[in-house]
């Protein structure tokens, strides 16, 4: 257990599919809404598909937030958020009401695709490209041309550029990924990403 990866089941997510990347790279990985177990971890993994506020009253609901906050900036403890759970990080949502964990300075926003990007689909949706904007072990050794899919409609908006570590085009450039000391987070899914997904959580598992 002392090496194990906690992806933590709070309702929400892709779970079986993260699960399965982990230990494709020989991690050691486990699913779980467990206190104690989570207590135990040493790395966690937020995922989570849907609206801001249902995924801030699941948290709630699981009595994990404390906890979280305890192993997460207080304890240094590496955690992943995917998607929905990266943008729980952040202050709020213009989705609803909730405020978010406020472990990272930003926002999450919707797509407001107006002028020449008007007939971009929302939800964005599929493969793109990510730049790297800093240096992160989370980035080492990855694929040239790395590609990531996506399946969003809000976005995060950083306020520190230091916190910044990928950016994607979809009209116009957005936060696809953050980093703050031990807190990382995508907007992309790893875990359907192939090949460079794959790469990326073995950082995650072995370096971060």
């Amino acid at each position: 257990m002392n090496s194990m990866i906690a992806i933590i089941d709070y309702g929400i997510g892709n779970l079986g599919s993260i699960y399965n990347m982990l230990k494709k790279n020989g991690s050691e990985a486990i699913i779980t809404s467990s206190i104690e177990e989570i207590s135990k971890a040493k790395k966690l993994i937020l995922p989570g598909v849907g609206s801001f506020d249902y995924g801030m009253l699941k948290l709630r609901e699981s009595g994990l937030i404390d906890l979280l906050n305890q192993k997460v900036v207080i304890g240094e403890t590496p955690i992943l958020g995917i998607c929905l759970g990266m943008q729980l990080f952040t202050n709020r949502s213009e989705e609803g009401n909730s405020k978010g964990l406020g472990w990272i300075d930003a926002q999450t926003v919707k797509f407001n695709m107006q002028g020449d990007n008007s007939k971009l689909k929302i939800p964005h949706m599929g493969w793109n490209r990510i730049a790297i904007k800093k240096q992160s072990v989370l980035l080492n050794d990855m694929y040239e041309d790395a590609r990531f899919y996506f399946v969003h409609s809000y976005y995060v908006q950083c306020n520190q550029q230091e916190d910044i570590l990928t950016t994607t085009e979809y009209g116009f450039e957005f936060h696809s990924g953050l980093e703050k000391g031990n807190i990382a987070g995508v907007q992309f899914h790893p875990e359907k990403s192939h090949k460079f997904g794959l790469r990326f959580l073995k950082n995650f598992a072995e370096s971060f």
